[in-house]
């Protein structure tokens, strides 16, 4: 349970890292001399490109070097950018300390969820308390920020998460047993029964989907900030207040997860997801061109089945895939969605500026609708499991 714990709170730290940046956006543009913080966006998409595609490595020595060495790097690695980014003078200095940070915030997902997962009795509610782990820290990202830019600085932002991984990778050395083997090196107890054709099917889908899904994600927790500092003029000029209402969307956002992982243990998958995703189709296009509190509202609602959907990924691989091999399949799986999706980051700003965050609530609602259209090539069926 111990070990459980630890690996929640660094999920919540991996997620609020990455939101930092876009939360104090306006505060470093000002700082550096930029004049508007579109132009500062593009800088963080080399921490987005690196969380996708040093996925693929991270999680190959996750199976084959250990699983709790892997999170060890990432406690240490994640605390050392995060000071380090504090420290930049430019934007130059900042894109490069956040691709570093990127490079490290990396190990989590491949690493950390097979972790999980490799004695849990129901993985679908494990995945949903993690998932609901990971949105805190998105919360966090919002509301900490939110008040250390308005009464201490940007930079406090970056130090205070940074020292708190530092500390929690100490705990963690200390606490958590070492691994008597690797997960590749260990004896397969169960096979599934799934035929070539649906392995290939299941994948197919799961790389569509969750790099569709990811793009949503990076523009939707990327953009929100700005996009509420946008449609609610009350709060345009206060940092600390965006905080508070933008972390307000990402907890009650947050409690969808916890409900989808108890679901995904009771029906298959396909059963579940098919809606979450279709909903979210429906709420991007009533925000469009909502504004005041009832953008508010819509803005609850989409992130709500934006959160919703995170699960799946991980559950797919839980049910169709080994344990021995559950770091490399998600670490292909991250590289290829996160690596494509971080484009999001880098045309955020240029997106906005050209056309206004309505048409990129539209484009997101064209985005969730291919989704949905993915995820109806699911199999009806989960697989099921046969000793060996």
């Amino acid at each position: 349970m111990q070990t459980r714990l630890l690996l929640y709170f660094a999920h919540a730290i991996d997620h609020l890292a990455l939101l930092i940046f876009a939360t104090a956006v306006s505060a470093i543009a000002l700082d550096f001399g930029v004049a508007r913080w579109e132009d500062l966006m593009p800088y963080a998409t080399g921490a987005f490109v690196m969380f996708g595609v040093a996925s693929l490595p991270a999680g190959r020595y996750g199976d084959l070097w250990g699983r709790r060495a892997m999170m060890l790097v990432f406690f240490f690695g994640m605390g050392v950018s995060l000071l380090l980014v504090s420290l930049t003078q430019s934007p130059l200095q900042m894109g490069i300390a956040l691709t570093l940070m990127g490079a490290f915030s990396a190990i989590y997902h491949p690493v950390g969820i097979p972790m999980l997962l490799q004695h849990a009795d129901k993985p679908g509610a494990v995945i949903g308390v993690n998932g609901l782990a990971g949105n805190l820290g998105i919360a966090s990202a919002a509301l900490l920020t939110g008040l250390l830019v308005k009464h201490v600085g940007w930079r406090a932002a970056f130090i205070v998460p940074g020292v708190l991984a530092l500390a929690l990778g100490v705990y963690f050395a200390l606490k958590v047993p070492r691994e008597v083997s690797s997960p590749a090196s260990r004896r397969k107890t169960k096979a599934l029964s799934l035929d070539h054709a649906t392995v290939v099917r299941v994948f197919a889908v799961l790389t569509c989907t969750t790099t569709l899904g990811s793009l949503i994600f990076n523009f939707t927790t990327n953009g929100n900030g700005e996009l509420l500092r946008e449609r609610i003029s009350a709060i345009a000029s206060d940092p600390a207040a965006l905080g508070l209402l933008l972390a307000g969307v990402y907890a009650i956002a947050s409690v969808a997860q916890v409900v989808v992982g108890r679901l995904i243990d009771r029906f298959p998958v396909k059963r579940v997801f098919l809606p979450i995703v279709a909903a979210q189709v429906v709420c991007f296009v009533f925000a469009a061109n909502a504004q005041g509190w009832v953008f508010y509202v819509f803005a609850v609602a989409y992130m709500t089945f934006v959160f919703g959907a995170i699960p799946f990924t991980d559950a797919i691989i839980a049910r169709f895939v080994d344990d021995s091999m559950r770091s490399r399949v998600a670490g292909l799986r991250l590289a290829v969605s996160f690596g494509i999706s971080s484009l999001a980051v880098w045309a955020l700003g240029p997106f906005v500026k050209a056309g206004g965050f309505t048409t990129l609530l539209w484009t997101m609602a064209g985005i969730a609708l291919l989704t949905t259209i993915a995820v109806m090539f699911l199999p009806a069926h989960d697989p099921t499991e046969t000793a060996v």
